[in-house]
């Protein structure tokens, strides 16, 4: 598992770098106006669906199922499973594409009712709403063929294929902006063409395993049905986080322009370790957990589960007090450039910082998510979710109203700390119902595992913010300047975090998985 690890997040860091070099440019062509925040909205509501019919819901309910039935060493009914569901999948994204595209004004009035007070704006988010919604059906059936690969352990194509979506998005931006009488409307058109690209990619790859779906239009098929009542449930927990994001979008609408964008690009930011380590963990370990359970192997299923919470964990909080730390230098150095000003990256810092607290829990609740959905209960994680998202409500009125009503610009700041202490309840309702059904018992070491943890991270922290403090006004600072510090305060930081857990006994042995020894 290590070793698959470490390939999906290989080509996953390829995605993430072309990602933050395609939030450059979009930053440097239309900084952080009403344009782009028309488009963060329009972006967000396919983007939320794909957590449902694609790498969120549906991949929670197919891979266990897929897996299983590959455990029984069956070609001719996993071929025949894959072919209804196929069908299925694409039957329902074409028909919710279809109404998306024509209900877009409807959609964008009820997801940022702020926007009804400016009518260009509303048209402008309208409009890119239409173009980008057919995104979700190439990206759902992209999901798809991941998932078999995954199956199969082919963890490489699948996640390399994100590098072609930046690069495609990248290249519309660059060749398409000049000749759009509204300009953003190329970054709207690079994401349509990137998820055909990926399905013109990822798809034929299944050809190889003798799994070329045969779309079977039949609802009724028990495979179907059973992938699609596992589905239900998941379409809460499975997208915690973007639900939480669509609260956000609805309150910063009616904040001052340019939160919508300064919170889009804090999330892109947090994104970067969340899809690196947490998501890598997560699709790598589901898989094997999945198989684990269908061979009633519950030692091995409890082992695997606890390597991959530690290993998480030794990630997760470095990452996110990293973050926190180098919120500033991190927006200036990679956003500051034509119509991205000081203050708008100063802005999204704010946000960053607020946003981070939570990157351990968010980490954290992938790897509890594949925990559940490998034994193919979604109910739980169910409950989890609906009352993190009543409570990330909660949170984004409590601290978002007052910073509103006094006028103040930092009101996003609300929603994104909202955002982040509602995944630290997310994570912790999980762990406690894991616990409670007594699946997961943790392993011998976990107090030393965590102080350990503890005291390597508020090392690195110190070490860090005093550096980061003698440097002075990172804005102030030339774009040479700016890199050439981040890096060294990156460097600096995994030094001092890597040494002191050396000095405390830890050992890089620690993150091979090994399996439980019988007897």
């Amino acid at each position: 598992m290590l070793r698959s690890t470490a390939v999906f997040t290989a080509m996953t860091f390829l995605s993430r770098i072309t990602g933050l070099v395609r939030d450059m440019l979009q930053a440097h062509l239309f900084g952080a106006g009403a344009a782009t925040d028309a488009f963060v909205i329009a972006y967000r509501i396919p983007n939320y669906l794909r957590r449902i019919f694609a790498e969120g819901s549906f991949s929670s309910a197919f891979v266990p199922v897929f897996s299983a039935l590959r455990e029984r060493g069956d070609p001719v009914a996993l071929k025949d499973f894959l072919d209804h569901v196929a069908g299925a999948l694409s039957a329902v994204v074409l028909i919710v594409t279809a109404l998306g595209m024509f209900a877009a004004p409807a959609i964008i009035a009820f997801m940022a009712p702020g926007t009804l007070n400016e009518p260009d704006t509303f048209r402008l988010a309208s409009d890119l709403l239409r173009i980008v919604f057919p995104y979700l059906f190439f990206i759902s059936l992209t999901a798809l063929a991941a998932g078999v690969l995954n199956s199969f352990s082919r963890f490489g194509l699948p996640a390399v294929t994100p590098v072609l979506h930046n690069l495609t998005v990248i290249l519309a931006m660059l060749l398409l902006a000049g000749r759009f009488a509204v300009p953003i409307e190329a970054l709207a058109w690079g994401v349509l063409l990137a998820g055909a690209l990926q399905w013109a990619v990822l798809w034929p790859a299944l050809r190889r395993h003798g799994l070329w779906p045969r779309l079977r239009f039949n609802f009724a098929n028990e495979g179907v049905r059973r992938v699609f009542r596992l589905m239900l449930p998941t379409l809460f927990s499975s997208s915690v986080a973007q639900l939480n994001l669509i609260v956000g979008t609805i309150f910063a609408s009616l904040l001052v322009t340019g939160s919508q964008t300064w919170l889009y690009l804090s999330d892109r930011l947090i994104e970067f370790p969340l899809g690196l380590f947490g998501v890598a963990l997560a699709t790598v370990i589901l898989p094997h957990l999945s198989r684990r359970f269908a061979a009633d192997d519950g030692d091995g299923y409890g082992h695997a589960l606890d390597w991959g919470l530690r290993t998480v964990l030794l990630i997760g909080i470095p990452a996110g007090l990293g973050l926190w730390v180098l919120a500033e230098p991190l927006t200036v150095s990679l956003y500051v450039s034509g119509q991205f000003s000081g203050h708008d990256a100063r802005m999204a810092a704010w946000s960053l910082a607020a946003m981070s607290v939570g990157v351990p829990a968010f980490m954290l609740t992938k790897v509890l998510l594949s925990a559940f959905y490998a034994r193919q209960d979604t109910l739980a994680p169910m409950r989890a979710a609906i009352r993190t998202v009543l409570a990330n409500v909660v949170l984004t009125i409590a601290l978002t109203t007052p910073l509103w009503l006094g006028g103040i610009e930092g009101g996003h700041v609300g929603i994104a700390l909202a955002s982040g202490l509602a995944g630290i309840v997310n994570a912790a309702l999980l762990w406690r119902e894991l616990a409670r059904i007594g699946v997961y018992r943790p392993q011998p070491g976990w107090v030393w595992h965590l102080a350990r943890l503890a005291i390597a991270a508020a090392a690195m922290t110190t070490a860090v913010w005093l550096a980061r403090t003698a440097i002075g006004d990172w804005i102030a600072i030339g774009l040479a300047g700016r890199w050439f510090w981040l890096l060294a305060l990156v460097a600096l930081g995994g030094a001092v975090y890597g040494m002191t857990l050396l000095a405390l006994g830890w050992r890089p042995s620690e993150l091979r998985y090994r399996e439980p020894t019988l007897g």
